[in-house]
């Protein structure tokens, strides 16, 4: 990973987000309490191939039987600061209140997207991403209940290859999203998927609701 200066000598705003994705850059922040921003472009960028979700056996099972309910976009506060807490997917947190703010902004825009597990009332996985052309980057997930982060990455999937998205940006890799299908691609690779995904225009909303699950398992490709 490689820490770059600002490129932009400006204000962090929603409008300068929108630019450094174009630009294959995105920010972080060293912990929830530091509240300053840097800008991040690994040399090796993590993607999810939308053809390429793998699910377990267990994990179809789950997809085809959980007792939940998929929503998008209705509730980003609950979603952001889930993503931000301690004790959910991660040990510490790289977004802080500066992050949560222009986010907001621009989920407000419709530029941030929101995929929500329901338990009842209560908000029990999900995760969040922009979508850019036929772009979405993903930015975090958590999960509260066993495996429901990953079945909000599986309706991403499937959502997005309904809206003819054509890149799904997951930053890093880890283990975990390396297992549904991740993989590590040369920055310069990356580059050239990124300004093809731009050139077109992905629909977040094409796919009602939060699919069914056959929809969902049928867009998946099966491991042991």
């Amino acid at each position: 990973m490689s820490h770059k200066p600002d490129p932009f000598e400006m204000e962090f705003t929603p409008e300068l987000v929108v630019r450094a994705y174009q630009a294959g850059i995105f920010p972080m922040s060293e912990s929830a309490s530091d509240p300053d921003v840097f800008w991040v472009s690994p040399e090796r960028r993590g993607i999810m191939p939308l053809d390429g979700f793998k699910t377990s056996k267990s994990l179809r099972k789950t997809l085809k039987n959980h007792p939940y309910t998929i929503k998008t976009d209705t509730d980003f506060d609950q979603i952001i600061h889930a993503c931000a807490n301690y004790g959910t997917d991660r040990e510490s947190t790289w977004i802080n209140p500066t992050i949560v703010d222009v986010y907001g902004k621009l989920f407000d825009s419709k530029i941030c997207h929101t995929v929500e597990i329901w338990d009842g009332n209560e908000l029990v996985g999900g995760l969040y991403g922009l979508a850019i052309g036929a772009a979405f980057f993903g930015e975090s997930m958590f999960h509260r209940k066993t495996n429901t982060s990953k079945i909000a990455l599986a309706h991403l999937v499937k959502r997005l290859q309904v809206g003819q998205f054509l890149l799904l940006d997951t930053q890093f890799i880890s283990p975990h999203l390396k297992t549904l299908g991740a993989i590590e691609i040369p920055r310069s690779e990356y580059e050239k998927l990124l300004h093809n995904a731009l050139l077109e225009d992905g629909d977040f909303y094409r796919l009602s609701g939060g699919g069914t699950s056959d929809d969902v398992l049928q867009s998946t490709s099966h491991t042991s």
